[in-house]
């Protein structure tokens, strides 16, 4: 276990951002000593990089820290920027996790222990696509753990910003603090660009950029509790008196107040939106349509891009296209603003309807969505926040005793699956080449990540999150099956027979299991695929 020496007294005025991802968790520590766990000496590396020809850290790039701030107990993981944009994947996920659940351990045994997140990351690392993508559901999942039972403070002070998944992760917060450098968002512009064109957003305008993500357009709206100045010992003031206000009452968070987040949607008037078109799929041939109403009955709409279909002992939900929806972003099935917060009312009111049950019923998440919604719109509003309302409604279902269980019957990307699927205890997948799973669409990840399609194609066959095939998804640790059907856009009795059985079965045993998501790094294709985590959890628990 290593140690470091807390900094000196830090002069006024002394910039934040000058500092790399360790100096950043020393300044907001209390001065004397912090312990660093899991730091460099331990070399755990991801094993995905080398493969790819991009060098590890030691570290990988995120900086667990423990010790105190103000005098009470706190575990900082801070995530270093200079490192492929501080994006998340399989060993900084896993570390960033785990802290936060050590710290809920610490926190119901009698010792409150606070999180700071130190938050520059362009969100998932999508040289390790799909094993970041876990890693943001896992992150967002213990900050949920966490938050009743001590503070969760989100800080975000600028250069990269907080984008892809972090920006949900952020939206979940008791507090968070930003400067006017930050930046918070679920899309970012160079992502929007590419997936939505320069009409959509001009990546290269940077007034439309700060005016959308910047930390005092957050914090004047309400997406951001406190803004300071880029000064070291301000923001560790601001982080003191943070950790010091304690955890909030249930019920107050951002991510819970769906009333203000629908307040915001029904003030919003879409600048000039295209007309209604043709979606890319319709009432007959969207998968998530079809197989609620085969397994749920008929449906009845939350909204008409969000179905809900009720048995005895089950509510089951999807995301379908609306070639109305005035969100011009939204209408091929995406998870935008509105079907997050539908989403999370949905939720919300099958645990109230159920709370006094002397059974709880499950909830499906039937997963057949192309992504979020890439809009201007989306970011002005705020769509990390509406999403994390989301996974803050399906986190809350696990814990109240309901069944969470995801059945992925098409394709499942990036932040709507982060949305609609991921926090499930189980997930299973439709055995059917239409069946895909990954952090962002192919195309603009070539792009991103500076190479072709084909060469991902290529180094997907070695380096297993990059591919975009359920069967290499399904040997990553998450998936409870893949389930065969004969025809997986109109089923057949049996294939809806098989996938009812699967369910059942699922369901039962869910009743009896943990209702986090720890029982994903003990599943057989995890004890083979995600050794690195599972050093990481026993590495970490040794050093707490």
């Amino acid at each position: 276990m290593s140690t470091v020496t807390a900094p000196r007294q830090l002069p006024a005025q002394h910039s934040f951002l000058e500092y790399d991802a360790l100096a950043r968790a020393r300044a907001l520590l209390d001065h004397g000593i912090a312990r660093v766990l899991c730091g460099p000496f331990d070399r755990l590396e991801s094993p995905w990089l080398e493969p790819q020809g991009i060098v590890p850290q030691s570290d990988d790039g995120v900086v667990i820290a423990r010790g105190t701030v103000g005098g009470q107990p706190a575990v900082v993981a801070s995530l270093e920027q200079r490192f492929l944009g501080g994006a998340i994947g399989e060993i900084s996920g896993a570390k960033i996790a785990q802290a936060l659940r050590l710290a809920a351990a610490d926190s119901r045994a009698g010792t409150p222990t606070a999180a700071l997140l130190l938050l520059e990351t362009g969100g998932v690392r999508l040289q390790e696509a799909n094993l970041g993508l876990n890693g943001v559901a896992e992150i967002c999942a213990a900050v949920l753990e966490l938050r009743p039972l001590a503070p969760v403070i989100g800080v975000i002070a600028g250069e990269t910003g907080c984008f892809g998944g972090s920006g949900i992760v952020a939206g979940l917060c008791t507090r968070l603090i930003v400067t006017p450098h930050g930046r918070i968002g679920l899309n970012g512009p160079v992502v929007i660009e590419e997936e939505a064109g320069r009409a959509e957003f001009d990546a290269s305008d940077r007034a439309l950029i700060w005016s959308t993500y910047g930390g005092g357009q957050r914090h004047a709206s309400g997406l951001a509790d406190e803004i300071v100045p880029d000064d070291a010992e301000a923001l560790r003031e601001a982080v003191q008196e943070a950790v010091a206000a304690g955890p909030r009452p249930a019920g107050t968070h951002r991510s819970e107040r769906l009333d203000v987040l629908f307040s915001r949607l029904a003030s919003l008037d879409p600048a000039s939106p295209p007309p209604p078109r043709p979606a890319a799929g319709s009432a007959v041939d969207s998968r998530g349509r079809s197989w609620l109403t085969a397994l749920g009955g008929k449906p009845s709409e939350v909204i008409p891009s969000v179905l809900r279909a009720d048995t005895s002992d089950a509510v089951y939900l999807a995301v379908v296209p609306d070639p109305g929806s005035p969100f011009h972003r939204a209408r091929a099935g995406e998870v935008g603003l509105n079907e997050s917060l539908a989403l999370a009312q949905a939720i919300r009111r099958t645990i109230d309807e159920d709370a006094h049950a002397r059974q709880r019923r499950a909830i499906i998440a039937v997963v057949d969505l192309p992504s979020q919604a890439y809009g201007l719109t989306e970011e002005k509003v705020g769509l990390h926040q509406t999403i994390a309302a989301a996974v803050d409604a399906y986190a809350a279902a696990r814990a109240a005793g309901h069944p969470v269980v995801a059945l992925v019957v098409g394709t499942a990307l990036s932040g709507g699956f982060l949305a609609h699927g991921l926090q499930a205890d189980k997930i299973f997948a439709l055995d059917d080449p239409g069946v895909t799973v990954h952090a962002m669409h192919k195309a603009a990840a070539a792009r991103v990540t500076m190479r072709t399609p084909a060469q991902l194609d290529s180094l997907a066959r070695t380096v297993m999150p990059l591919s975009y095939g359920i069967h290499d998804w399904a040997q990553l640790g998450f998936c409870d099956g893949l389930l065969h059907v004969h025809d997986a856009d109109q089923p057949t009795a049996p294939d809806i027979a098989n996938v009812q059985a699967a369910l059942a079965a699922a369901i039962e045993e869910s009743r009896g299991g943990p209702r986090d998501l720890s029982a994903r790094l003990d599943s057989a294709a995890a004890v083979r695929t995600r050794a690195a985590s599972r050093e990481v959890r026993d590495k970490m628990a040794e050093q707490w």
